[in-house]
């Protein structure tokens, strides 16, 4: 009886040590950040495809260190692609042989890849294995649902948090060298030609230097940095091609309009005077960015984030000297005076670019367990900030901030690809620009006003004072509400009707534009009416009245109805 008494004893004291190392795993578990898969068997290690189409330095992700760091969550690393080229020809290949990387992330190509069925729906695998992405997105599913009530990419631009903007500029603006205004004596210009009559005077006075006045980007995808510029000289926002009347809300294609006219009637006459670079027309991207970081041009107009390449490599090499000449300055320039411009982005969700997983995908499960640990606070704050005490430092009230040596390391474009910054913090699921923390600290670290003030060398302060302005975005008009914005965003059917009349009017545009700017300016003008005259020939109306019926329902939207 004893013996059978001692046995039951160390029976019951056996499964109560069991119980409490298991309450004790669970425990050490929930207490680990960004752990993936809280008291889940660690799964094997795997490497998935990758492509994003946009230029790049193809890597592993665990060749950084933030993707290294998500591999050991995850026991994932994605062998990344980038575009080489042509992004139509590249996904056209993509489609007709039917095999594709296990991760896209597309740019103006994603109609046709939804629409030729290259991506698998996520909803079923975002309620099983995503409560994070469930969390980020739930309140975007309307946005985000195909005709077919499906998910099939997930957007990058997800608001989490309270909505903070920008202090500097991160989308469009016309350029100019921070010498040019030195020497002008810090002019507060607005409009297009005191815009223009700066860089002219400039060059007048600087013959000797070889210096090109104005540039322009026109590759295959990115030529709406040309056509893109008319909207902006107008006050309106990127909305892609299309102008959104305020009042009546009615969509028009400015393409045959005065303001095109006009912009494209100013670059003929620099190009008369040897002050526009011809080469624009043929140059590749990554000359376009080499041309930027020369020094030798003095103006232009594009996107923060289509040239920050170039900007970052100014901002080193200024640094290092002490003298930010070659470096640029943004203007809100507009035609008129009396224009309001608009080229900050007002808060939006962008619904028609995103990362979506391929039908080639051998296990998506696991691709959207790994999307999924990305979107804990945690991680976003590693892709965004990166390691405390490294690469940001936190105060005493908890708000981070980045220290001068911090600011100069996040700066350095070698760093930036050798730490992951480069790759993570966009093109995966993320929260998007403008999000904040539960904290109130901001998810993207150049938001964070701590940051942008320190940010800010002394030439920087110099500019800053001279403008009467804090941060540069001051110097920019605030966005006006807009629950539509942006209009681009608004998909596209591939083989409608509207589609194939932006295939045309793009095909027309890449035709005559450059006649346009490189023909003599007493050609200028039969040149315009002929373009006019084929343009007249689509099926403008019928593009408008989508569009203005699109804007409709996303107005109708937001007001809840």
């Amino acid at each position: 009886m004893n013996k059978k008494f001692w046995l039951s004893c160390l029976t019951v004291v056996m499964m109560v040590s069991l119980l409490a190392a298991c309450g004790g795993s669970k425990e050490a578990a929930d207490n680990t950040p960004a752990a993936g898969g809280e008291g889940e068997k660690k799964e094997e290690k795997v490497t998935f495809t990758y492509f994003n189409a946009a230029a790049g330095k193809d890597k592993n992700t665990n060749e950084t260190t933030i993707g290294k760091i998500f591999e050991d969550q995850t026991g994932v690393n994605f062998k990344m692609e980038h575009l080489v080229g042509d992004e139509n020809t590249k996904v056209g290949t993509f489609i007709a042989s039917n095999d594709y990387p296990d991760v896209i992330v597309p740019g103006s190509s994603i109609d046709k890849l939804v629409g030729a069925g290259a991506f698998i729906p996520l909803n079923d695998l975002i309620d099983k294995y995503g409560p994070n992405i469930k969390r980020v997105y739930e309140p975007y599913y309307n946005l985000m649902k195909a005709e077919d009530g499906n998910i099939y990419f997930l957007p990058l631009s997800a608001v989490v948090g309270e909505y903070t903007s920008a202090p500097n500029i991160e989308q469009g603006a016309f350029w100019i060298q921070r010498r040019v205004l030195k020497e002008a004596g810090y002019p507060k210009i607005k409009t297009f030609d005191e815009y223009l009559a700066l860089i002219r005077d400039y060059v007048k006075k600087h013959p000797e230097e070889g210096l090109t006045g104005y540039l322009a980007l026109t590759t295959q995808d990115k030529f709406f940095a040309l056509t893109n510029a008319p909207m902006h000289l107008a006050g309106y926002p990127n909305d892609g091609g299309i102008i959104i009347d305020m009042e009546t809300h009615v969509a028009n294609d400015y393409a045959d309009d005065d303001i095109t006219k006009r912009y494209l009637q100013e670059l003929n006459k620099l190009n008369a005077e040897g002050l526009f670079d011809k080469s624009s027309f043929v140059d590749n991207y990554d000359q376009y960015l080499a041309k930027l970081t020369s020094g030798k041009v003095l103006g232009f107009f594009d996107y923060r984030w289509q040239v920050g390449q170039a900007m970052n490599n100014l901002r080193e090499t200024a640094n290092k000297s002490g003298n930010d000449d070659l470096e640029y300055m943004a203007l809100p320039i507009v035609y008129d005076e009396n224009t309001k411009d608009q080229y900050l982005d007002p808060p939006s969700f962008v619904n028609n670019r995103g990362v979506g997983i391929s039908v080639s995908a051998k296990d998506p499960e696991r691709i959207v367990k790994y999307f999924n640990n990305l979107l804990t606070d945690e991680n976003q704050i590693l892709s965004n900030w990166g390691i405390k005490d490294e690469t940001y430092s936190v105060d005493e009230k908890g708000r981070f901030y980045r220290t001068e040596e911090q600011i100069a390391q996040t700066n350095t474009e070698a760093f930036r690809e050798s730490f992951g910054f480069k790759y993570f913090e966009y093109n995966w699921p993320r929260y998007g620009n403008g999000s904040t923390l539960p904290d109130g600290n901001s998810v993207g670290a150049g938001r964070q006003p701590e940051v942008a003030k320190m940010s800010y060398s002394e030439p920087d302060k110099t500019l800053l004072e001279a403008y009467d302005i804090d941060s540069f975005s001051q110097l920019f008009a605030a966005p006006d509400d807009r629950p539509w914005y942006p209009a681009w965003s608004i998909p596209i059917d591939q083989g409608s009707p509207a589609q194939i009349f932006t295939q045309k009017k793009s095909d027309l545009q890449r035709k005559y534009f450059p006649k346009l700017v490189l023909a003599s300016p007493a050609e200028f003008d039969g040149i315009w009416n002929e373009y006019v005259g084929e343009f007249g020939k689509l099926d403008v109306k019928g593009y408008e009245d989508l569009i203005t019926e699109e804007v409709a329902k996303k107005i109708a939207n937001a007001q809840g109805q």
